[in-house]
């Protein structure tokens, strides 16, 4: 990799950051920020970031292929670039279909998006892109710097790595609640697990993963949720994330659904770093 992302990093919407908050995670030892929330047009919350730190990474995850083209995502990357050099991974994705009107053989579309990355001078080495399946996990080992998959186990990340093979990045993102209540806990990561029981190419990837009908039905079982977004005491937590590591990760971001993020931050800093 080009771009050093450490082993740990943060996965956060792009509304809720700002060049504070991202003072403080570099200050508590994480090593990227990634941007949710299809962060698109001329991407000036990664220049806020980026100025605001010296040495931290920051990558989207992901940039949507039907919101921006690659020519005017390319013009801010080369834009990021000449002034942060090897602090920026654009990631990029095609998103699930309920979202998009246009969404029509996103594989081709990828490749298309990829093939304008590429004739706009956006190296190899500075993008990644969103795969849950085979097809497209092999897609960004091949045309990108690796994978960023969302929503997934350690045991996608063990499939995902065998796939990729050896080279190619694999920086998986999983949900973490702060909070040793079980059942407050639960009640958390269920509020954002459910959104995702809408979408066709997660529940698709999910039952590959073997979880059941009757897991996916409602509002998602117990044991889909606790497999989703981790929940516990710091050492608990930091076991989860280590888990994908030791399944073949590269770096893992943490996506923490409490309001506040920092007490989880710092704690899981305490066991991670």
């Amino acid at each position: 990799m080009a771009i050093e992302l450490g082993r740990i990093g943060i996965w956060r919407g792009a509304t809720q950051t700002n060049g504070e908050f991202a003072a403080e995670v570099e200050k508590l030892g994480y090593g990227t920020v990634w941007l949710g929330g299809s962060p698109g047009g001329d991407l000036a919350i990664v220049d806020e970031l980026l100025d605001a730190t010296d040495h931290l990474a920051v990558a989207t995850g992901i940039v949507n292929i039907w919101a921006d083209t690659p020519e005017s995502i390319a013009k801010a990357f080369h834009r990021i670039e000449a002034k942060h050099p090897g602090r920026f991974l654009l990631g990029v994705g095609a998103g699930h279909p309920e979202a998009t009107q246009e969404y029509k053989k996103p594989y081709a579309a990828l490749v298309e998006y990829l093939d304008g990355l590429d004739a706009a001078g956006v190296p190899q080495a500075s993008r990644a892109l969103a795969a849950l399946g085979p097809k497209v996990l092999k897609l960004a080992g091949d045309r990108t710097a690796g994978a960023h998959p969302y929503l997934i186990t350690p045991e996608h990340t063990r499939s995902a790595r065998e796939i990729l093979g050896a080279g190619p990045l694999l920086a998986p993102e999983h949900k973490v609640v702060f909070d040793t209540d079980p059942e407050r806990a639960r009640a958390l990561g269920r509020k954002t697990v459910q959104f995702y029981l809408q979408l066709s190419n997660y529940t698709a990837n999910l039952r590959k993963l073997g979880f059941t009908e009757e897991d996916l039905a409602g509002e998602g079982s117990d044991r889909l949720v606790d497999a989703l977004a981790l929940h516990g005491d710091a050492p608990t937590i930091a076991a989860g994330v280590r888990a994908h590591l030791d399944a073949g990760a590269d770096h893992v971001n943490i996506q923490v659904l409490n309001e506040d993020p920092f007490p989880a931050y710092r704690a899981l800093a305490a066991e991670l770093f």
